[in-house]
């Protein structure tokens, strides 16, 4: 029987009304139990994780012994709210913004253009961010 690793999910599915942060956790938790796909080991704790908990002002180690203690997606947010710092609409707002145009004409598109080449989407001009990106990449949209 072979044994196919899982990609995490969508950046878009919002806990607490951030992007990104259901994916966090649920990358977190698919490498504890060895089901996460290699292509996402160099970013572990790094890139949008990282930045995601500096924005929330918790280390990525408390957030994935956290995480790995159990609980859902809501608990643990209301956990990072209680530790690190409480957010607002506007700071949901910002970290949105930010993180869904992540790689549309900022410093990241060289690398976001890289990604694409590696994975033979670099004719994809659709795929602005790397939130398009991954949804492709990912299979969650055609190729």
């Amino acid at each position: 029987m072979s044994f196919q690793k899982k990609r995490p999910v969508s950046p878009f599915i919002k806990v607490g009304g951030l992007y990104f942060f259901a994916r966090s956790l649920d990358k977190i938790r698919l490498h504890a139990r060895g089901e996460l796909h290699e292509d996402h080991f160099e970013f572990i704790g790094k890139g949008f994780d990282g930045r995601l908990c500096g924005f929330l002002r918790i280390s990525y180690e408390a957030l994935k012994a956290r995480v790995l203690a159990g609980g859902t997606d809501e608990e643990i947010f209301a956990w990072c709210q209680q530790t690190g710092r409480s957010l607002d609409e506007l700071d949901v707002l910002i970290w949105n913004g930010f993180a869904s145009k992540r790689g549309w004409r900022d410093e990241a598109t060289v690398t976001l253009e890289k990604h694409k080449a590696t994975d033979g989407l670099a004719h994809r001009t659709d795929l602005l961010t790397f939130f398009d990106y991954y949804e492709v990449d990912e299979g969650r949209a055609a190729r």
